[in-house]
């Protein structure tokens, strides 16, 4: 893929931007929720700048209105599928299931390290999980969205 092709919100380090609410997901047991709040704000910056990055090229390249709107649904649906809400949900179970484990079953962690604990497997479960995610919503979108908008 060349420079000029490169997508930048998909293929650069501003993916990660994407990901912020995975992180304050992951920080819950540690920092008020105003903060996991915040990360959420950041993540749908991203994904609306990713939308409008992609309304814009289309508009460029094509300039037709219906065209400019299924790529803008496209863009805002797919961003907000993979990057925000199953995302954020699945970490949140992640860190939930494991700070009940612990505190459950392994009763000699004390609190304050049991949320660290809880907090690294989060952390640590990130990279495991997007690369599944975006292939599920991709294919989701293939099977609803993206064939519905062809007819």
């Amino acid at each position: 893929m060349s420079e000029q092709e490169k997508d930048f919100f998909r293929n650069t380090w501003v993916r990660y931007l994407g990901y912020a609410n995975e992180v304050g997901e992951s920080f819950r047991a540690l920092v008020p929720v105003k903060l996991v709040r915040a990360s959420y704000g950041l993540a749908f910056a991203y994904v609306l700048a990713d939308t409008g990055d992609k309304s814009l090229k289309i508009y460029k390249k094509d300039g037709r209105a219906k065209n400019v709107i299924l790529e803008t649904g496209d863009a805002l649906i797919w961003q907000t599928l993979a990057s925000v809400a199953i995302p954020g949900f699945v970490i949140n179970r992640i860190c939930k299931y494991t700070g009940q484990y612990l505190k459950n079953n392994v009763t000699k962690i004390p609190p304050t390290p049991r949320s660290w604990i809880t907090v690294a497997v989060g952390l640590a479960s990130i990279p495991f999980i997007i690369g599944p995610i975006d292939f599920s919503v991709t294919v989701l979108m293939n099977l609803t969205y993206r064939r519905w908008m062809k007819s």
